[in-house]
């Protein structure tokens, strides 16, 4: 067994989707997918949950994940940062079960459409690489050179990014990518004393569209839903 610390972050006061975290999707709650990709991973001694929710802690537990503690108010916020969430897990954790764990995978519980290879095979690439973090991410459908735009105060509208020469087809662009919110891994040094996701160091492990919907409001949980039940079809 690696010494991997597998977190999830489970809020209990989900916004874009009521009770998103333990609502039902196709025949299981949504955090359900994640602990069984978890398990069935093979990589992980513990996976703790991180919450504030009485119900997402019951529920987590009876797919068998651990939920030792309760995230504090501070940290189960509006202004609480992903990344300050993270890291007050991973410090419990070591406190809990006196011990030092040399890395750690979070895992979005809003990210069901992952597959256990994804985190095997990210966690493969971040060793081959010897990289200090990484991220996991889609080939976006807009680039920020070609058709992704801002408006400032005034109204005026502008490419994100501009290069010193104009582009006129998408496929010339520079490639962007669209982070899924669906693997996170950390050195341990670097979770506990980077504040940034962005370093020199970071890896990328790219998922492909299908596998990288992260649910955030009703119309996310409905297109899982349908593409899970294709999925089952097929």
């Amino acid at each position: 067994m690696s010494n991997i610390l597998c977190t999830i972050c489970a809020r209990g006061g989900s916004k874009g989707v009521k009770n998103k975290n333990i609502k039902e999707l196709n025949g299981k709650p949504l955090i359900a997918y994640t602990i069984e990709q978890a398990k069935d991973s093979g990589l992980f001694e513990h996976i703790v949950i991180s919450t504030d929710s009485d119900d997402i802690a019951n529920v987590a537990k009876q797919y068998g994940a651990e939920v030792f503690f309760k995230r504090s108010e501070e940290m189960a916020s509006d202004t609480a940062g992903k990344l300050d969430v993270i890291k007050d897990a991973f410090k419990r954790s070591e406190e809990h079960y006196n011990k030092t764990f040399d890395y750690l995978i979070d895992l979005d519980a809003t990210a069901p459409l992952r597959s256990v290879e994804d985190i095997i095979n990210s966690f493969k690439q971040f060793k081959e690489n010897d990289n200090d973090n990484l991220i996991t991410a889609m080939p976006s459908r807009r680039s920020p050179y070609f058709n992704l735009v801002e408006q400032d105060k005034d109204g005026k509208v502008y490419l994100s990014k501009k290069l010193d020469n104009s582009i006129v087809r998408r496929q010339d662009a520079p490639k962007s990518y669209d982070m899924n919110a669906s693997i996170y891994i950390w050195k341990r040094d670097i979770i506990l004393n980077k504040d940034s996701l962005f370093l020199e160091n970071t890896g990328l492990y790219v998922m492909p569209e299908e596998r990288s919907i992260d649910i955030d409001n009703e119309l996310d949980f409905k297109f899982v839903e349908f593409l899970m039940k294709e999925k089952n079809n097929a």
